[in-house]
């Protein structure tokens, strides 16, 4: 692992980011003053998603590897996943299809993670994971399924046709009976509350979202 990440720094490591770290997260020049964000940078589940994108191709140099969607949303990060020759399954990298997958092969679930649907499909067909899902979506999926046993909706923020989105609602209905509402906008979480406070016409409150 040690080596995968040496390969990796090579790529998304910036010595003038390190400079900047080193002074403070400042630099000034020529009257012109940058602040590094505190937060800057990938994230642990991110990092952690490439690490293993990477160590696949290494564990397996001459096998086709298949990747479900974007591994996360950056085009320079896509773009070296592709030089890889790893082939992408979906969005608008697509260039290989679910059907085509035979047994053995290699599929990389992104940090995102997939809808179970999904995974089924892949498992049906005796495919095998390197699975990079994020660990804070893992927990959020468990929540999910939890409020779904308890007869809970589950309230979920974000884009609807989101991948995360999708793999998270997909663990809502998991159970066969569970209940989700997906809110992107302050407006629809304000139409979300009045609902629950005041009530009204249940189809018209749904047909909303």
């Amino acid at each position: 692992m040690a080596a995968v990440q040496a390969q990796v720094l090579v790529h998304y490591r910036s010595e003038l980011v390190d400079r900047v770290r080193a002074g403070g997260s400042v630099l000034r020049a020529a009257g012109l003053t940058v602040k590094l964000a505190k937060e800057f940078g990938f994230c642990y589940g991110v990092e952690r998603a490439i690490d293993l994108a990477y160590a696949a191709r290494r564990v397996f140099p001459n096998q086709p590897i298949y990747i479900l969607g974007e591994i996360i949303h950056n085009p320079d990060v896509n773009d070296q996943i592709r030089g890889m020759g790893i082939k992408f399954l979906a969005g608008r990298e697509k260039d290989a299809d679910i059907q085509d997958l035979q047994a053995d092969d290699i599929v990389i679930i992104p940090a995102f993670g997939a809808e179970i649907a999904t995974m089924e499909k892949l498992q049906a067909k005796g495919c095998r994971f390197v699975d990079t899902t994020c660990g804070d979506v893992m927990s959020v999926w468990k929540r999910v399924h939890h409020y779904a046993g308890e007869n809970f909706t589950s309230i979920i923020h974000g884009k609807a046709w989101h991948e995360e989105t999708k793999a998270t609602s997909s663990r809502a209905t998991a159970r066969g009976h569970g209940h989700y509402l997906v809110v992107f906008t302050l407006e629809e979480t304000d139409c979300v509350c009045r609902y629950i406070v005041h009530g009204g016409n249940k189809q018209e409150f749904l047909a909303r979202f």
